[in-house]
């Protein structure tokens, strides 16, 4: 609900309200003498604000003053976050971290995305682009016309449960993670979103379980094979070779580093700081009013353990200008205080 942000309720009547919805429903118990209960409140109206989260309603509810309510939910402490959908309680946080709350937020919007897409027609060959565009073209004629073309949609296809942002099971997220894993360009289809298809698929490629993965139109079978060809090395060499991305991870780093003159990794972005030690960096690289760019480590496992090493920094966040480092939070706050730190991100 990215215009309304975050809805304080002050009722019985409103709490059951805004819980019997059915669009996904996240309730903030907090108190206000709760020095932690206020930066969760601000993680909550940035991520109101979050275009790809416009669906979801965020609100707060002062615990102590709707005992009755607290009891209900079984509220012990705050902050606590409560997560509703179409009626039912579906998740719950205890505590405050900011990052583990953006994340619940993100993978129960996924669910209820995934439960809207199920009830609501859907066009046959609605292809979720990744890593490459994949289009969606009209899908007329028989059952097996309609999956032949859905199969080659692209040259790698995988049909899975969700998308390979937000993986609905633990086989297709393992199975995702291998095809990124060979920095393969795929298209996937999510099976959810069309009942038809994921039954006839199953006849149609003699396979009954999901994920599956195709490259150039045949099956190559589902996550068990995927595993044994990866670790025998067939799986690199049937992947069509000008979809494997060339560059080591020193290249990728490298590039990470001088993407702007002035580039920051942190946990979570410059909207939303995933820790204190990040929001501190942000609060002070916007004091000077200097353009600058941030990677959120927390998005890429592989850069984030990587970046360490390429470094020799252990930990985070990290400032670079000019693709050189200068340090993390301390030496930045140093820098500011010998009134150095202007000259140093500018490069001067």
């Amino acid at each position: 609900m990215a215009d309304t942000g975050v809805v304080e309720l002050t009722s019985q009547e409103q709490f059951d309200t805004f819980v019997k919805n059915p669009k996904l429903v996240v309730i903030h118990f907090f108190a206000d003498w709760a020095s932690e209960c206020q930066p969760m409140n601000e993680v909550l109206e940035a991520l109101s604000k979050e275009q790809e989260l416009k669906g979801v309603l965020f609100t707060k509810i002062p615990a102590e003053t709707f005992p009755k309510i607290s009891m209900q939910c079984k509220i012990s402490a705050v902050p606590t976050f409560l997560f509703y959908l179409s009626g039912k309680l579906v998740d719950r946080l205890d505590g405050a971290n900011a990052a583990k709350l953006t994340q619940m937020v993100k993978n129960n919007n996924a669910k209820a995305q995934t439960l809207e897409a199920a009830s609501a027609p859907v066009l046959l060959g609605d292809v979720k682009p990744v890593e490459v565009a994949v289009t969606a073209k009209a899908t007329t004629g028989s059952s097996d016309e309609i999956l032949k073309k859905l199969i080659n949609q692209a040259q790698v296809m995988l049909f899975m449960k969700g998308n390979a942002e937000n993986p609905q099971c633990g086989f297709s997220r393992q199975a995702i993670a291998l095809l990124k894993e060979f920095k393969a360009e795929f298209g996937t289809f999510d099976i959810f979103t069309d009942e038809k298809v994921r039954q006839d698929l199953k006849t149609y490629s003699n396979w009954p379980t999901y994920p599956q993965l195709y490259i150039n139109g045949e099956l190559i079978g589902g996550l068990d094979i995927m595993k044994e060809m990866a670790a025998s090395g067939d799986l690199a060499e049937m992947l069509p070779k000008n979809t494997q991305k060339a560059g080591t991870l020193e290249e990728r780093l490298k590039q990470l580093t001088h993407k702007a003159p002035l580039m920051v990794f942190v946990k979570g972005d410059r909207n939303v700081p995933k820790c204190g030690f990040s929001r501190q960096l942000i609060e002070i690289l916007n004091e000077t009013k200097l353009p600058y760019e941030t990677f959120d480590i927390l998005t890429d496992e592989e850069v984030r353990q990587g970046l360490k090493t390429f470094s020799n920094w252990p930990t985070y966040p990290q400032v670079y200008v000019k693709g050189s480092l200068v340090g993390g939070l301390d030496i930045i706050k140093e820098l500011r205080e010998g009134g150095e730190l202007l000259s140093t991100l500018k490069g001067e």
